[in-house]
């Protein structure tokens, strides 16, 4: 579960709920069918009109990543299982890599390690685990900017929905008390559309971004261990090159063990 997702969710209905109670306005002005249609039906056109729908369909998945975070590797695993594999690639030769890759459950990682064990050269495995890597930069980028979108699609559908309310109002000048009731009625699809942009849908697609960026580190960091294996490097040096990729406060020196 990514509680910081459900923290800033709640929080961002609370700051509204509370301030509404704090300005005299009633919370349950907020329940209107016509506004959450507007906004969310709204959006949701804008998207399939702006996305093929190959795309379209990985909203869900994304959606589930956000509130429930994507499980990776852990560095220090990963910075373990580099410096092991280079110990017993000096002393058991190259047929010890393409032991441990297949005792990898991370299918990059395994990948990955099974092109060092069949002996192709430092400049061919950057070349296919980069291309990969971009690869998957773009993909998340798309997925992303969906929610991007959103968020410039659900404010502006919002002062559309004020718009329709106020025509609505326009029709009740006689009656002061509809009038009031359908001007604060316009405003409620306005809130929503600017609470659902600016609290959920563009900082979504921040969270999917920081999300990318932690996978892109880490499969940097599979790579230069890789290179170092291809290189012969020694455990100790295999440490030296993987232990920057780990925040220093979180660093466990390997080299008693070695």
């Amino acid at each position: 579960m990514e509680k910081s997702t459900f923290i800033g969710f709640i929080m961002g209905l609370a700051a509204v709920g509370v301030g509404m109670a704090l300005k005299g306005a009633d919370p349950h002005s907020l329940i209107n069918p016509a506004a959450f249609l507007i906004i969310f039906v709204g959006t949701a056109a804008a998207i399939f009109n702006a996305f093929p729908m190959r795309m379209v369909k990985k909203f869900p998945t994304l959606l589930k990543i956000i509130f429930f975070g994507q499980k990776f590797t852990e560095k220090q695993e990963i910075l373990e299982l580099f410096v092991s594999v280079a110990k017993s690639a000096k002393s058991e030769g190259v047929m010890a890599i393409e032991k441990r890759a297949n005792e990898v459950s991370d299918p990059f990682i395994r990948s990955t390690l099974t092109l060092v064990a069949d002996g192709f050269n430092g400049d061919f495995i950057y070349q296919v685990v980069d291309t990969e890597i971009k690869q998957m930069e773009e993909r998340h980028a798309h997925g992303a900017s969906i929610f991007a979108q959103c968020g410039m699609y659900a404010p502006t559908l919002g002062v559309l929905g004020a718009v329709i309310g106020l025509i609505a109002a326009l029709g009740n000048l006689s009656d002061i008390d509809k009038l009031g009731h359908s001007i604060a009625a316009a405003f409620v699809a306005t809130l929503l559309g600017i609470f659902t942009g600016y609290v959920c849908w563009h900082p979504f697609a921040n969270k999917l971004k920081q999300i990318n960026a932690e996978e892109v580190e880490i499969k940097k960091m599979v790579l230069e261990g890789a290179l170092a294996l291809q290189e012969g490097a020694s455990s100790l040096a295999m440490e030296a090159r993987l232990q920057p990729f780990i925040e220093p406060a979180d660093r466990k020196s390997l080299r008693d063990s070695n």
